[in-house]
Formats: C-alpha cells, structure tokens, sequence
C-alpha cells in the first residue's frame, strides 16, 4: 500500500514532535488534542464524529500495521485524516506504551459541556470525584459504557481523561458515550438532582446495603453513582451532598473491593433495576 506521505523516519520531525508533546496535560490543553494508540483506540476515533467535525485527525502508522489493520488505516481516511507511514522509531517514539503496536492516532477533545449532558435528562450516570488515578479513570469509564450508561462526569479534582493511560484503560469507551470533565463536585451534583437524577455515593462504609436497597426497589429510577478517590474514598462533605451513601456487601473475606470493580457492581445493580422497572434500558443492546 502505497504511503499517503513520505515515510517518517527522523523522530525530529516537527509533526512527530508536535504528536509526542501531547503525553504532556499542558500541551493537549493548549492544543485540545489528545494521543490514541493501538487498533481499538483507532478505530474508534476514526469512526467518530462531533458534529460536522472528525474526531481523529493524524494518523502514525508503521508498514506492518498498516498493512495488518488496512481498514482501520482506510476508515482513517475516509475520515479526512492525515495518515503518516512512520518507521518503529517514530511509534516507540510517540507512544507511552512499552510495547507499542504500530498505530497512533492524533483526535480532537471530544467532551461534553456538562449542561448538553443534564439536557438529555440522563438514567445512568457515574461521576467521578478526585479520582486520580488515569488506569481506574478508564476502566470506570469502560463499565460505565458497558452498563449502558448515559454519560460520565469527571469533577475539576479528578485526573484528566485525555491522559494517555485513561485512553487506553477505557478501551474505545471514551468514544461512546458523553463524558464532561471539570466540573466543580457542588454543581455536578445539584445539577444531576435538578434534572430528576437520585445521587448516590458509593462508599465501603455507608449506612445502606446495595443488596438491600435492590431488595427494597429503590434502585429503578433515574441515578448518579459517585465514586470517590482510590485510596481514601469520598470526603464526608462530598458524602453529605449526596441523597445516600451506599456500600457494596462483602460477603467473604476481601477487605475490600477496588474502585473500578466497586463501580462496575454499582452500575450493573442500577442498569438491571431500571430494566426491571419499566423496560427502559438495556446493557445489551440499543
């Protein structure tokens, strides 16, 4: 397959210079651009839109990958992407992966102002409040998608979701659903209750059972889950913003459950409720 540009071999290019700036927060700040690696990440890119606008808009690929992920490289073009054949050299040198897999992608900021997510009166939603750690980020954001979530909402406190390894954790997921970012704790939980939207915190030691709660058939209605930071969870200010405080049962002997597997119990819990209720959603299918 013939190159769309000539191959890239010097990691000094400007191009490759620019693209490798963006593993830092502050350039893809200023840039409003973020780094997309490995086949899934790409081919979600590709395949998404904001608006009139592509969401991915450079293309780094190695001879080998472009030749093994072709349609991936094809849906890349059809986007209007720039697409680069570039040597080992240069995708080890973009990557923030130790074993990169040959593709890089170059996307434009896809969050969601908080207020278009509120405006789809949402029924599932996972707020994450300073959270810092980008792996747990994405893998929230993952379940949350997977459980048929409307909408993720990261609080100015939390880690950016642009991060190379939130991107990566999250699988393709960040491109799915709306995610709003920056939002001060206060607002996003009186604007989720202004929108009809119960908030509950997900904390190990609540004073309600999710089991129970379940039991009762409290669980079908519209809900926002609020998950806290990893190693101490949410602050007892965050907790009292909340209209309860629930904790995942520990039937064995585990401590306790780590913050992305706490969350995916939680949103499944209320994904299956509000099937039950009213046949509203399902996390199998549109």
């Amino acid at each position: 397959m013939p190159p769309a540009t000539p191959e890239l071999i010097s990691p000094r290019s400007p191009r490759v210079a620019a693209a490798r700036r963006l593993a830092k927060r502050n350039f893809r700040g200023k840039e409003r651009l973020f780094l997309a690696e490995g086949p899934q990440a790409v081919r979600e890119a590709a395949g998404h839109r904001a608006g009139d606008a592509a969401t991915l808009v450079e293309l780094f690929a190695t001879l080998e990958a472009a030749e093994r992920y072709a349609d991936i490289v094809g849906e890349a073009r059809d986007a209007g992407a720039r697409v680069h054949l570039a040597s080992e050299q240069v995708i080890a040198d973009i990557s923030t992966t130790v074993t990169p897999q040959g593709l890089a992608g170059v996307c434009r900021f896809l969050d969601t102002p908080f207020e278009e997510v509120l405006a789809a009166r949402p029924r599932l939603v996972a707020l994450l409040a300073n959270v810092r750690d980008p792996g747990n980020a994405g893998t929230v954001l993952r379940c949350a998608d997977a459980a048929g979530a409307e909408a993720v909402v990261l609080t100015d406190a939390s880690v950016d979701v642009y991060n190379p390894k939130a991107v990566r954790a999250s699988v393709g997921s960040l491109f799915h659903l709306p995610v709003a970012v920056g939002v001060p704790v206060e607002q996003a939980v009186e604007g989720l209750r202004a929108a009809g939207v119960r908030v509950l915190a997900a904390d190990g030691a609540g004073d309600r059972d999710l089991d129970d709660e379940l039991d009762k058939g409290t669980m079908g209605g519209a809900t926002a889950w609020v998950f806290g930071n990893e190693a101490w969870g949410l602050p007892e200010e965050t907790r009292a913003l909340t209209d309860a405080v629930v904790r995942v049962p520990i039937h064995g002997k585990a401590e306790s459950l780590n913050l992305a597997t706490a969350a995916a119990v939680c949103l499944y819990a209320s994904a299956r409720a509000q099937r039950a209720a009213g046949g509203c959603r399902s996390v199998t299918g549109n």
